[in-house]
């Protein structure tokens, strides 16, 4: 069986939970609310962007679809 914990996770502590076999699956919900490209964000080491729990179950698109993706800078 599988366990799968969840809940205000950053990728080190789902990383420490996972090699310390505490779990076997880290979930996280609502960092990608405001990260749309939470993989690439953790993969990459990118900053995520703060969500703004204002427009949390706000009924309309502000919050949900008007988060942009990661901008890397061109060098």
């Amino acid at each position: 069986m599988l366990t799968i914990l969840a809940g205000v996770y950053t990728k080190e502590e789902g990383e420490r939970d996972v090699r310390e076999g505490l779990t076997d699956l880290v979930a996280f919900g609502r960092p990608f609310i405001s990260n749309p490209d939470l993989v690439e964000r953790l993969k990459n080491d990118w900053p995520l962007t703060a969500p703004d729990h204002s427009t949390f179950y706000g009924g309309d698109r502000v919050g949900y679809i008007d988060y942009p993706v990661y901008e890397t800078s061109a060098v």
